[in-house]
């Protein structure tokens, strides 16, 4: 068995957690991911095993894997250490990034418009996990950068119901133009309080779809 192929496999399934391409309480059957990539089931159970340990991904019964159920006090908690975390990388960022990174960062913002014309959920998504990730990277603290990722594992996929109300979608892109347009004016605690803006407004949207969910 590869190690090069247990490395893509878990990379692939861990990038499309990040980027909500799986739903809360959706199981992962081992065949279905290796008939996607093209393996043997072998190495796809070595890289669910692996984001089981990393509390990405929850074992059930018969050796199941599904993606955790979101409840109201996970999700304060985890918003809770998000918001002193992200912030702190994003203002540390933000005197570290390159003009290709911000460029880079720029593209994210558009390609997150033309995503939310569309109304094309897995494009936002996934332009969204690239600008805070790309951001947090120039944070230039590794510690910090596992931290915050392996939060995000846990809350890549909840972040699916921010397409339930059509109200919502025209501020999804507000905090990440202002975090740009800091950027670019060299303000890193205008960066740091865009990207706590960011979580804050979001983060109660999505607590309050908890508060109605029945128990």
């Amino acid at each position: 068995m590869s190690d090069n192929l247990q490395e893509t496999l878990y990379q692939n399934i861990r990038q499309a957690l990040l980027s909500g391409q799986y739903m809360p309480g959706e199981r992962l059957k081992i065949r279905d991911l290796a008939a996607q990539w093209g393996s043997s089931p072998m190495p796809v159970r070595t890289a669910l095993q692996r984001l089981v340990s990393e509390g990405a991904l929850e074992g059930e019964q018969q050796r199941s894997v599904r993606v955790p159920l979101m409840t109201d006090e996970r999700f304060k908690h985890i918003l809770q250490v998000r918001l002193n975390l992200e912030g702190q990388a994003a203002e540390l960022a933000a005197e570290r990034l390159s003009a290709e990174q911000i460029a880079q960062l720029r593209r994210c913002v558009e390609q997150m418009e033309v995503a939310l014309e569309g109304r094309d959920l897995s494009k936002y998504l996934h332009e969204n996990s690239q600008f805070h990730l790309i951001l947090y990277h120039a944070c230039g603290n590794p510690i910090l950068l596992r931290m915050i990722e392996s939060l995000w594992l846990q809350v890549g996929p909840f972040f699916n119901r921010l397409f339930t109300e059509a109200d919502l979608s025209p501020r999804l892109n507000d905090f990440h133009l202002q975090a740009l347009q800091a950027l670019e004016a060299g303000d890193s605690r205008g960066v740091r309080h865009a990207v706590e803006q960011d979580l804050t407004y979001f983060g109660r949207f999505l607590l309050n779809l908890l508060a109605l969910e029945p128990a």
